[in-house]
């Protein structure tokens, strides 16, 4: 590898203590830095609530394709501790501003998603349909995603590709941690439909309206016009990148999806690699978040 190609290397964090002074706000990701989908990483709940005890404000950004409200109960749920964190931010919560702005317009949805996604739409005011009747598809995420894959749904993709439907993906995530699986998110069928030719209409990280939100939001709690922020994320395609382009610090965290799935990010050069395959990097990383 040449000097110009070699990928701009991480620094290496002990914890997040080594940094907090250099900034006024969190940004953080949910699933994969605080918990693994069953249980929370040790250490995470504490080093995010000594930042805050600093004077930090810590806001939860998370492509859950459901309502904050669900999200934190759902981190209750877990075990996570709400002194770790200041407010919530999810691309569920930027689907259901689009979702209004579409029943507005007289537009008709259908809906494709398991029965845990149901809040996503409760309460809109944009008429369900089947898909024959349908003006747009909303695919929050597989029936059934400890089985399917984006295989399953080719005959779907196909169809609506033919009528020309637009895709509203609420969870551009292509697949997280679940345990100690790895199982595929709504992203992962968007993309395929996106590659096909279809339209997708893509809600959350790493795109740019839900980091203006995230800023505008934070520059209010912190009551700073411009806060020095620092993304925290496990996501090479979605976390690391959407910091990159909002003009934000981002911290890596390799044990997360990356360390999940079995990629090698045991060093600073390690981690720059995995980032350069996403045309991406990161200005630090750490195998897990801790104080």
């Amino acid at each position: 590898m040449t000097q110009a190609n070699a990928p701009q290397l991480p620094q290496m964090l002990n914890g997040l203590s080594d940094i907090s002074e250099q900034y006024d706000a969190v940004i953080c990701d949910i699933w994969g830095v605080l918990h693994n989908g069953r249980e929370p990483f040790a250490g995470v709940d504490a080093a995010l609530k000594n930042f805050r005890d600093g004077g930090g404000k810590v806001l939860l950004l998370s492509n859950a394709p459901r309502p904050g409200q669900t999200a934190l109960n759902r981190l209750d749920e877990i075990g996570n501790a709400r002194t770790s964190y200041d407010n919530i931010l999810t691309s569920g919560d930027a689907t259901r501003t689009k979702l209004t702005e579409l029943g507005a317009q007289g537009k008709k949805c259908h809906h494709v998603g398991p029965a845990k996604d149901a809040d996503l739409v409760a309460g809109l005011d944009i008429e369900l349909v089947e898909i024959d009747h349908a003006d747009v598809v909303l695919f929050s995420g597989m029936y059934d995603d400890s089985t399917e894959s984006p295989q399953d749904y080719a005959d779907f993709l196909t169809d609506i590709l033919a009528r020309k439907l637009p895709l509203i993906c609420p969870n551009p995530d292509r697949q997280v941690q679940m345990g100690d699986k790895i199982i595929f998110c709504a992203g992962a069928v968007a993309e395929v439909y996106e590659t096909m030719g279809g339209e997708v209409i893509w809600m959350g990280k790493p795109y740019p309206t839900v980091y203006h939100r995230a800023k505008a939001m934070l520059s209010e709690m912190t009551g700073l016009e411009a806060p020095r922020l620092l993304a925290i994320g496990d996501g090479p395609k979605t976390d690391i990148p959407g910091a990159q382009e909002a003009g934000v610090d981002a911290l890596f965290i390799s044990g997360g999806l990356a360390g999940a799935s079995g990629a090698k990010v045991d060093t600073a050069e390690d981690v720059a690699d995995l980032l350069r395959e996403e045309n991406t990097h990161a200005r630090y990383a750490i195998r897990h978040l801790t104080w």
